[in-house]
């Protein structure tokens, strides 16, 4: 398929369904666009449905007063900036972004953007000014990159103490996970325990990647999240478990999906918050003046069925820990 097929298929059509809710203000049809660096946020979609019905509970439902169109690149970065065209020229209200590409291309548009997950260090990456008065058109949630890698890798020890080297998967083009990774690193180190970097940028890198592991075999895995290694997280769940490695990721959908185990946002909690920061920017404030939050909600999930087919005995002491263990 040629590019601008490509483009054309992905570039955000209008949505419609019944409403949830009652219109908050029949007068006006809000536009909403979701943006993201993968595939589009359809309303079908897992986080599609966690935004739109709690936009709905504010008051803004499909097929009423919410015109909801996704946008995705499904990772050909080059289309993201035809896209950021499209949607400043149909003067939407307001963009949800997963990711911080999608974040980044649509800064120096004015589109008032409201992150939801995945965009790493807003500050560092040098999307706003300030997490308290972010300054221009981006707000949203952010997180502790720091303080959540160390406690994935502290769990991970205490499921396997013997660790001594652990295999990190990240996407080297998204400067949010360059990020993420290096605070990762850095929480490794603290812990004694030595990290092989293995960035990716592409599908075809996750070969490299492997090969790499087989060659110098690591201990344990961390991946962190975006839209290229959700796409590529199977590859990854396969490669552990024929070689019986353990690995954490940093959200509870891939231990849903046969991963090990994970710590990180609650995503329900997160997308239902970025549902409040979109209704408050309908009601006409400025995302300049909307103060980035951290998520308040962890979740840690175990897959047992993993655990045993790989020949690993998670200790009870961490099982008593766990949000949900998956049998």
């Amino acid at each position: 398929m040629r590019r601008r097929d490509v483009l054309q298929l992905l570039a955000g059509a209008t949505l419609a369904a019944p409403g949830i809710a009652s219109a908050q203000n029949t007068s006006k049809i809000y536009k909403l666009a979701s943006f993201t660096a993968g595939a589009p946020m359809t309303a079908e979609s897992p986080n599609g449905r966690r935004l739109l019905p709690i936009l709905a509970q504010h008051g803004y439902a499909l097929g009423q007063n919410l015109d909801y169109r996704a946008y995705g690149a499904d990772m050909h970065p080059d289309l993201l900036p035809q896209m950021v065209h499209d949607i400043a020229a149909s003067k939407i209200d307001a963009v949800v972004v997963a990711g911080w590409p999608p974040a980044a291309a649509l800064k120096s548009t004015g589109v008032p953007t409201v992150i939801a997950v995945g965009a790493g260090d807003p500050v560092a990456t040098g999307l706003i000014d300030s997490l308290a008065r972010p300054g221009g058109n981006i707000t949203g949630i952010s997180d502790d990159a720091a303080t959540l890698s160390t406690k994935r890798l502290g769990l991970i020890k205490q499921a396997v103490p013997n660790i001594r080297k652990v295999a990190m998967l990240w996407n080297k083009n998204d400067l949010g996970m360059t990020q993420r990774y290096q605070a990762s690193a850095s929480a490794a180190k603290a812990l004694s325990v030595t990290v092989q970097p293995l960035g990716v940028g592409e599908p075809e890198d996750f070969g490299d990647a492997f090969a790499a592991m087989d060659r110098d075999p690591p201990d344990a895995i961390l991946m962190v999240s975006d839209a290229l290694t959700i796409l590529n997280r199977k590859r990854v769940f396969d490669y552990a478990a024929a070689h019986r490695l353990p690995a954490i990721y940093e959200n509870d959908p891939y231990v849903r999906d046969g991963g090990l185990m994970s710590y990180g946002a609650d995503l329900n909690e997160s997308w239902s918050r970025a549902a409040s920061f979109v209704d408050r920017i309908f009601k006409g404030a400025k995302p300049a003046d909307l103060p980035f939050e951290e998520p308040t909600r962890y979740l840690f999930v175990v897959n047992l069925k993993t655990a045993k087919s790989i020949g690993l005995e998670i200790p009870p002491t961490l099982l008593a820990i766990a949000d949900e263990v998956i049998e």
